[in-house]
């Protein structure tokens, strides 16, 4: 089956050679980054020092891009310190959201989340942290060629579509389990060797216990249905704690629980092998 993003969130990431990403890192960095443990990479993100700061166009919430040193590793990092609470918002579409949030702690959970599942290396490392007196979430800068957006205006063809694929069913379990109402081909970034990574998560949790959209779970890691099998509500909440709240701890686990059933059923009509890898 090929996947396309022409639907969120299918989100795809395209190349932009030539055009610096919102998440990318000069050349000369990388060889030094590579070799940093991600133990490593949340203490420099948590006491690294900021050396310098920018503004970001990129994003609806206008990260920040902050450079850090600890004297032997100087790295980028994005900010985003948002965290408005609405009872009503409206949007620009029209469309209408009770109790609206849009907050930097989902970036932190999403991260956590992602751990507990194994599939944190498609995200950039999160961690809160303090900076010019707000708080927010810092993430550490990626190394990427493009967003799927770009690619797709650009059309740029993957080079193994299988490999593509699979990815891409992690990108849309993990959103289905997150419920990011803000999920968009801009969320998803193309790295070397075509690395699919997803960032932004300042508008995911909802409290809402459905899924989103059931028919983009086609297929499954089978590691990943296992981990999810497996989430446990107790060390979810303790992961999270301080920034998911109790119905949004229970709405994860509601669907989990909704996304486990769905591959049961797929499985028991398709066969394992048509849904799992």
């Amino acid at each position: 089956m090929r996947i396309t993003g022409t639907r969120c969130p299918a989100l795809v990431v395209a190349l932009v050679l030539g055009l610096t990403s919102l998440y990318c890192v000069a050349a000369s960095d990388q060889a030094a980054d590579s070799q940093l443990t991600k133990e490593q990479v949340k203490n420099f993100l948590l006491t690294a020092k900021v050396i310098k700061s920018r503004d970001s166009s990129t994003g609806i919430t206008h990260p920040l891009r902050l450079t850090l040193s600890d004297g032997n590793i100087t790295h980028d990092a994005s900010f985003q310190s948002v965290d408005e609470h609405k009872n009503l918002e409206e949007f620009a579409s029209g469309r209408m959201e009770m109790n609206f949030t849009d907050s930097y702690k989902y970036n932190i959970a999403a991260y956590a989340v992602a751990e507990l599942l194994g599939v944190d290396d498609m995200l950039p490392v999160y961690v809160p942290r303090k900076w010019s007196g707000r708080s927010g979430s810092l993430s550490w800068w990626l190394p990427v060629k493009m967003d799927e957006e770009q690619r797709l205006k650009k059309k740029i063809e993957v080079p193994d579509q299988d490999a593509w694929n699979k990815q891409m069913y992690r990108v849309r379990v993990f959103d289905q389990l997150v419920y990011d109402t803000d999920a968009n081909l801009t969320n998803v970034l193309i790295g070397e060797d075509w690395k699919v990574y997803r960032v932004d998560f300042t508008r995911a949790f909802r409290t809402i216990k459905t899924l989103q959209r059931p028919t983009d779970l086609v297929r499954c890691d089978r590691q990943l249905l296992a981990k999810l099998k497996a989430l446990d509500r107790a060390q979810l909440a303790a992961q999270t704690k301080g920034f998911l709240s109790k119905a949004e701890v229970d709405a994860v686990m509601a669907r989990r629980d909704k996304m486990v059933q769905h591959f049961e059923q797929l499985i028991a009509k398709q066969g394992e092998d048509q849904v799992l890898y």
